[in-house]
Order: C-alpha cells, then sequence, then structure tokens
C-alpha cells in the first residue's frame, strides 16, 4: 500500500479533523483565522467546507496592492463571506476589518488563513482579540491517515514518507517534496520574518537541529557548532517555530527534587521532513541509524500534538527529566489524571521500559498517576506496571 495510484489519491476525500470545531464555530464569531504550516492542505479545506466564500488569494501581487494601497474599497468589494487566504501579506488590513466586522455584526464574515504565525497571530491580537476564534491545521495526523487507509502497519514507513497531504494526493516521492519544501518555502518564510544573510550557514543549523530532535535544546552549542552567534541561532529557532516547523517541549517543573533539568526539548512537526534532513531514505537506514529512537520520539510526540489540535483539545504538555537521566517522554493531565508516558522504539516490550515510570511514581506520592508505555508494536496489553499502547494508539 505504500504506493497507491495517483488517480485513486486524487479523488479520494480525506476526513480533516478539525473540520467539526471550525463548522461550530463559523457561526458563533465574525473572523475565523486558520493557519499552520504551508502545504498543510488550509486552502484545500476552507473551499471544500465554505463553498459558498468568495476566496481571495492575497499571494497575488495585484490583489495584495489593491488591499494594500486602498483597504476601504478592497473590503467594500470583499465585504461578507470571504477567505482571505495568507492575510499576514497585508497586516494593516487587519484593524479594516475590525471595523467592519464591528459596525456589521455579522458572525462568519470573514475567514482568515496564513501560514506565518508569528506575523499572523501579532495582528490578531493587536486588531481582532474576541471576534476571532483560532484553529492551527497541521499535516495528517494517525487519525486522519487510518480513515482514508493511508497508514502503514510499519511505523517506520510512515515516519520517513512524511504526513504532507501533497505526499499523497500527487504521489509524490519524499525525497523531490522536501527537498523542494525546503528550497521554496522554509528558506523563504524564513528569510521574510527575519532575513538571512548567508544561506549555508542556515542550510546547516536546519541539519544540526535535525540532528537535536528529542534532545534537550542547547543553542549555544549548535551555535558554536556552525560558526553563528548565540543570538542568531535563537532567532532563526523563532523563526522556524513561528512556521511551524519545529516546536519545543517544556519541562514539568514540579520540585520532586532539586536536580530537575529546566532546558526545552526540541521537535519537528513532520518526520519526513526530519529524516530527509537527517539522510535517511529507507527503512533498513532507519533501522540501524543512531537517530531511531529519537525518531520514533518525535513521531509520537508530534502526531499526539497534531490530533490535540485538529480536535481543539490544546491543553499544556511536558516532559520530565532529572540531573540523574531519569526521564519521562510525555506528562500531561487529563480528567483529574497526571498521565506519563515512555516512548520506545521497539516493537516488542522489555521490562526496562518501565523503570523511569516506576521512578517517577515513587517520588511523586501525592499525584493520581496513570502510566503507560507507547511501542511500535501493534498490541494493547494492560500490566501490572503500566498499560502498553501500540504507537497508533497515543
Amino acid at each position: 500500500m505504500y504506493f497507491q495510484s495517483i488517480e485513486y489519491l486524487s479523488t479520494m476525500k480525506i476526513q480533516r479533523n478539525i473540520s467539526t470545531s471550525i463548522i461550530e464555530l463559523i457561526g458563533k464569531y465574525p473572523v475565523i483565522a486558520l493557519t499552520g504550516p504551508r502545504q498543510s492542505g488550509k486552502t484545500t479545506l476552507l473551499k471544500s467546507l465554505f463553498k459558498e466564500y468568495e476566496y481571495v488569494n492575497l499571494e497575488n501581487p495585484e490583489i495584495r496592492s489593491f488591499a494594500q494601497s486602498d483597504p476601504n474599497g478592497f473590503l467594500s468589494r470583499y465585504h461578507s463571506k470571504v477567505i482571505l487566504d495568507e492575510a499576514q501579506r497585508v497586516p494593516h488590513l487587519f484593524s479594516f476589518i475590525q471595523a467592519m466586522v464591528d459596525e456589521s455584526g455579522e458572525m462568519g464574515e470573514y475567514i482568515l488563513s496564513g501560514s506565518q504565525n508569528f506575523h499572523l497571530m501579532q495582528e490578531i491580537t493587536q486588531s481582532l482579540a474576541g471576534r476571532v476564534a483560532i484553529f492551527r491545521l497541521f499535516p495528517f495526523d494517525f487519525v486522519e491517515m487510518g480513515n482514508a487507509s493511508l497508514l502503514e502497519d510499519d511505523p517506520f514507513i510512515n515516519m520517513i514518507r512524511g504526513f504532507y497531504p501533497a505526499l499523497y494526493d500527487r504521489d509524490i516521492p519524499s525525497s523531490a517534496y522536501y527537498s523542494n519544501y525546503i528550497q521554496t518555502y522554509v528558506q523563504r518564510d524564513v528569510s521574510e520574518i527575519i532575513g538571512i544573510k548567508n544561506l549555508n550557514y542556515f542550510q546547516n543549523f536546519l541539519k544540526v537541529l535535525a540532528t537535536r530532535a528529542g534532545q534537550l535544546l542547547n543553542l549555544n552549542d549548535m551555535a558554536r557548532q556552525i560558526g553563528i552567534s548565540q543570538p542568531t541561532a535563537k532567532s532563526w529557532l523563532s523563526a522556524l517555530e513561528n512556521s511551524y516547523i519545529v516546536f519545543c517541549l517544556q519541562p514539568y517543573f514540579e520540585n520532586f527534587s532539586k536536580r530537575i533539568i529546566k532546558s526545552p526539548k526540541l521537535y519537528f512537526y513532520d518526520t519526513g521532513l526530519l529524516s530527509y534532513l537527517l539522510s535517511i531514505r529507507k527503512v533498513d537506514d532507519l533501522l540501524t541509524s543512531s537517530f531511531k529512537g529519537n525518531l520514533f520520539e518525535n513521531l509520537i510526540i508530534a502526531n499526539y500534538v497534531k490530533k490535540m489540535h485538529h480536535l481543539s483539545q490544546n491543553h499544556d504538555i511536558w516532559f520530565w527529566r532529572d540531573s540523574h537521566g531519569n526521564e519521562i517522554d510525555l506528562v500531561f493531565e487529563r480528567n483529574n489524571q497526571f498521565i506519563i508516558t515512555e516512548i520506545k522504539a521497539s516493537k516488542t516490550i522489555n521490562t526496562d521500559f518501565f523503570k523511569g515510570l516506576n521512578y517517577f511514581e515513587r517520588i511523586a506520592r501525592d499525584k493520581n498517576l496513570r502510566k503507560q508505555v507507547v511501542y511500535a508494536g501493534d498490541l494493547n496489553q494492560d500490566r501490572t506496571m503500566a498499560k502498553v499502547l501500540s504507537w497508533k494508539d497515543l
């Protein structure tokens, strides 16, 4: 099933889980904003959900010039039931939209879409606070893939292939897709946010970031390795976060001991891009790679984050680690339970997998804990020490 026919994929409807939440709120807010990485399917989704809306792409130079030079005239022309794509291209338009929706009192008047989190969210915060419902669409999560019969039984195949819709809709080889994606979108977006004076240094920065996925973030060390300043590394990382390429998972700070680690951990939203940057093209290469464990951890954490946003169930998640190397890969609270998760790239269960969970249980005695291990196998098991979950079922 790894390579399906282009004819099948191009006609297949893949249900995006975020659709339900958007439809529920379109009648309750005057403005809906949908953001997320480029090529995650935002335009396709909005056009399919809201066929009665007029679509306006502000990437188009002529349309953008109209909006920039004459915002009142532009919004007189596009005044109701409009999708404004790449809305961050004309940031001063937001103040005029605020005035229009306040005057009209209409719900669902404008839908804004954009791929640069910083610029879009900055303008929303300043101009449209209280008037907008915000959603984030990422590449496919496991549930969406499974519902469309695209999810492989082997997690490592999915990991390398990646989760961007175009990979499946147009049957593009992963290496070709990600090479183009980096050149066409990643480098351009980061340049627009902060400017890049030396593209070679930035390309090296991306590759070094890939080697640190699933690890504690150490910007000073990375900057020294590449030959750039720490402020430059920090600026580039921030731009990549705002372009939805990477994210940082913060540590859980409750002071069970005085030796907890306070640095965040780095992850990529898409493991196909991560695998490409690590020059991993085949499963056989992955299975012998020193990055196998980190890649699998990244796969599970990123899927949890994507699914959380797609179901509009946003809540805080963390990891926990102390200075002796005791670690919990994923920590979150739900229904008055403190859920701690260990992530292992093995397809067979080993009793060593439970050590970190048991250690945390001993030092967090006042917590109502649920312990679980997520692994690369297929079977779910209820064990005395913890619940064992297949990688598909976190």
